[in-house]
């Protein structure tokens, strides 16, 4: 009985602070096509057949003073760092690629194809030079280059905010309140019951994961342990056959 109610208030404590959490902000710098793909990813485990919200919003704007380079990654002849993202999971689906998201918000909803973890990766490709302006310049002049490219030559950066609903949270609950007549109460509780399930649902996988792994250890231990014995008797044999084998070298020699 403790341990259940020590379970169920851990569990309670995961879901309010997923509750607390909004979204995962941060910065991403350029890299131009000479220092190689670098990417950032974030990674998060989703069931089979579980929607997921995907929002990214990106800061800066196109025109702020960088030349464009039109065959980095294909894109098309416009001024500004293109930032580009991906969504995968661990087996190989992949579930958008949407191109140059900055200066907005971009949203990517699909429901996942099976029980993995799913990338989200984001890669900021520099696609031009950034003027920086000379130290004798006018403090006037300096206050025209945009804080985001006032470092050194060739790099800039964006400030990315990335949210992710998976499941009940994905859902919009005042279009579903709107669309079935629900008080607020009932969706609140709709949404809750959900949330429960998804928890249910997640605990039951984490049980299966967990006797499939205890599983693989005791086949594994069975291994180890029969492989120990056929071991020590391959050696018992040879020291065996050593012992015969010297015996009768040295009657052979008269020695014994």
């Amino acid at each position: 009985m403790a341990a259940t109610r020590s379970l169920l208030h851990y569990v309670c404590g995961l879901v309010l602070l997923a509750c607390c959490a909004q979204a995962l902000r941060f910065d991403l710098h350029a890299t131009g096509s000479h220092e190689g793909k670098k990417e950032r990813c974030i990674r998060n485990f989703v069931a089979r057949d579980t929607l997921v919200v995907v929002t990214a919003t990106v800061d800066g704007h196109k025109g702020d003073g960088m030349v464009v380079n039109m065959h980095v990654r294909g894109l098309k002849e416009e001024e500004g760092p293109s930032l580009d993202w991906g969504i995968r999971d661990a087996v190989g689906n992949d579930y958008g690629k949407p191109k140059d998201i900055a200066g907005g918000e971009k949203r990517v909803v699909f429901t996942s194809h099976a029980d993995a973890a799913f990338d989200v990766c984001f890669e900021n490709l520099l696609t031009g030079s950034i003027p920086i302006a000379p130290p004798l310049l006018h403090e006037a002049t300096l206050k025209l280059i945009p804080p985001t490219t006032a470092g050194r030559s060739g790099s800039t950066s964006r400030h990315i905010e990335l949210d992710i609903d998976i499941g009940a949270d994905a859902k919009d609950w005042n279009a579903i309140q709107a669309t079935e007549k629900l008080k607020p109460v009932e969706a609140e509780l709709r949404r809750i019951d959900e949330l429960v399930s998804e928890i249910n649902t997640e605990m039951d996988y984490l049980r299966a994961r967990e006797h499939k792994l205890r599983d693989t250890n005791e086949s594994t231990n069975t291994r180890v342990k029969w492989f120990g014995i056929g071991t020590t008797m391959i050696l018992v044999g040879l020291w065996g056959w050593q012992i015969m084998y010297l015996r009768a070298y040295f009657r052979s020699k008269h020695l014994i």
